[in-house]
């Protein structure tokens, strides 16, 4: 093996081939499964600045003024990051980028950490922008490099599409001659025609759109990532992406033209293609962006009753295709769980701070508008105590919405303290500027913890590690013109109890900071350990009611009642529990 030949995840290798592309600038907000590509460029700090924005809007917008500065940059995003980031960069394809810009788009076929499944491949159409797809960590390597060059070449942002399967498998990958080093700045130059893309100008450039679009369609169907495997005649598959290792793995026998630079699509490739076979399959997985432009154009392409764009592809599914267009395989079997295995349903950490408010909020009976973060799983038993998430920071008006509508009781908005910074600033404004009486209660665990502990404006630290200013939520709201604004411990239910009351019960809007350090961020797993009195407990159940995975059942007293034991592995000693037992039979030994 090469010494040159390291074994990287395919966020690895992107952001080694953006530091070996000379990337200056890299700006991104972290979410699943994009996040790791902003945490490895950091090790390049010496020769990219790279910093975590508030949200993906602003970094996008950082990555275009960089690119307009003439400097090489760089900006990722999950998919539906993409969709904050649209307004910016929907105009910036009219402008042009100066430096190379690349947009790295982590789309998520399945669902594994998001609220939605979206083909961002649209976005790139719609966009008019170049997007590659790499299949594995090598070409991601290799087409974040291109994409540098083909940005500054064409003068629009390129996209770099990859799927949480490629952004987290790991394969190995030629570095070649590593030498990373910025990129030489291109002077910059004023131009408002360019910049200012008012309608006089903006005219003009969507002209030049369509003629630089035409002019890369012909390139890509030169590109050496759009490649035509020859093989047997009577199937030609067309495929793009990770499926591309799916079907070198169910059809490898058949003629395969493999596209890397799919946007704008490579018309005369595939046509050169289709006149060489006697059947065109596409394979793709989501939505049917290639079929449809390959229909377009006149080729018939096999239809099929297996059902492939919606959800992850993997080899069983194209297994059945097989088995359905040629007969000569098997179903795949589908795997079947063990039954004898206890269910394992995702649950906050022994000790999180967010327990606690939603174990009030439930015992007071409000609807609960939530938002995104790890605080999304208080909606589920036994908990139960949220009624909706849209997107990140909607739970504010959400909320505002169900009060206008006229709903009744108590409403409370929910959301974390970095979805605060992201978009719950514009909330809490909105609310208090239209005369809303909404709670807002902020989740502060210093932390963004959903995504792997990624620092945010209230944690004191930047994405390299430098110290930053300290941005307090209490002094925000205030200084937006809250009178009612409380920080209170999120692991004092009593006065939890005292404040959202209080606070939903009112004819005002509040702020409620409920603070309490992210347990795994903070080290602190091990800071005490509480412990069941079997002679005080009554197996009433009340404890289990918080939800809280150290808890576990013991001895039963009575069918179906079970009195409380504390695993000493997880508890954290936050003493939650504590306070909801009714006949003192739970302490702090440690």
């Amino acid at each position: 093996m090469s010494e040159k030949k390291i074994l990287l995840s395919a966020n690895e290798a992107v952001a080694r081939g953006a530091a070996q592309a000379g990337c200056i600038v890299a700006s991104a907000y972290p979410g699943t499964p994009s996040t790791e590509i902003l945490e490895n460029i950091a090790k390049f700090k010496d020769t990219v600045k790279c910093e975590w924005a508030v949200n993906e809007k602003v970094a996008m917008e950082t990555a275009i003024g960089a690119s307009m500065a003439g400097a090489r940059s760089l900006t990722a995003m999950k998919h539906v990051g993409l969709n904050v980031a649209m307004d910016p960069l929907m105009t910036f394809t009219f402008v042009g980028a100066t430096g190379g810009m690349v947009v790295v788009t982590a789309d998520d076929p399945g669902m594994h950490s998001s609220q939605n499944e979206q083909d961002n491949r649209n976005i790139a159409k719609f966009a008019r922008a170049p997007m590659f797809e790499p299949s594995d960590s090598q070409e991601a390597y290799d087409m974040v490099q291109a994409a540098f060059e083909t940005s500054e070449k064409y003068r629009v942002p390129c996209f770099l599409r990859l799927t949480t399967r490629t952004s987290h498998s790991s394969s190995l990958v030629d570095l070649g001659d590593f030498h990373p080093a910025p990129h030489p700045v291109i002077p910059y130059v004023k131009d408002i025609t360019r910049t200012i893309p008012v309608p006089a100008f903006a005219r003009g450039q969507r002209l030049a759109a369509q003629k630089r679009e035409q002019e890369m369609a012909r390139a890509a169907s030169r590109s050496k990532f759009n490649r035509i495997e020859p093989g047997k005649k009577q199937v030609g598959i067309i495929t793009s992406g990770v499926t591309y290792q799916y079907v070198k793995e169910v059809f490898p026998e058949f003629t395969v033209l493999k596209l890397g630079w799919t946007n704008p699509f490579p018309a005369e490739l595939v046509k050169k293609f289709a006149k060489t076979v006697r059947h065109v399959l596409v394979v793709e997985e989501l939505d049917p962006f290639i079929e449809s432009q390959v229909r377009a154009l006149g080729i018939k392409v096999q239809s099929h009753k297996t059902e492939l764009n919606m959800l992850e592809l993997n080899p069983d599914r194209l297994q059945n295709l097989r088995h359905e267009l040629l007969k000569d395989v098997p179903k795949a079997k589908p795997a079947k769980p063990d039954p004898s295995l206890p269910t394992r349903p995702p649950v906050l950490c022994a000790g999180c701070g967010h327990r606690g408010v939603f174990y009030v909020l439930h015992k007071l009976g409000a609807t609960v508008t939530g938002d995104i973060g790890c605080y999304t799983l208080g909606a589920f038993p036994p908990l139960n105590a949220m009624d909706s998430t849209i997107c990140m920071g909607a739970s504010i008006g959400n909320a505002a919405g169900m009060r206008k509508a006229g709903l009744k009781g108590r409403i409370c908005a929910v959301l974390g303290d970095s979805t605060f910074f992201h978009s719950g600033l514009t909330g809490i404004l909105s609310a208090h500027y239209n005369g809303t009486p909404v709670t807002t209660v902020v989740l502060d665990n210093r932390i963004t913890a959903m995504t792997g502990h990624q620092d945010n404006p209230g944690t004191g630290k930047t994405l390299p590690g430098d110290p930053a200013p300290v941005t307090e939520i209490a002094a925000v709201a205030k200084a937006m013109g809250y009178k009612k604004v409380v920080t209170v411990s999120a692991d004092d239910l009593g006065e939890l109890e005292k404040v959202l009351k209080d606070a939903m019960d009112g004819d005002e809007g509040a702020v409620i900071i409920a603070y309490a350090p992210c347990r795994i961020a903070a080290k602190l797993t091990k800071e005490g350990l509480c412990a069941v009195d079997e002679k005080k407990c009554k197996a009433c159940g009340a404890c289990f009611k918080m939800g809280c995975p150290a808890m576990t059942r013991g001895k039963e007293t009575a069918p179906g009642r079970f009195q409380m034991k504390i695993d000493p592995s997880l508890c954290a000693g936050c003493k939650q529990c504590q306070q909801v037992c009714k006949f003192g039979a739970i302490t702090r030994i440690r």
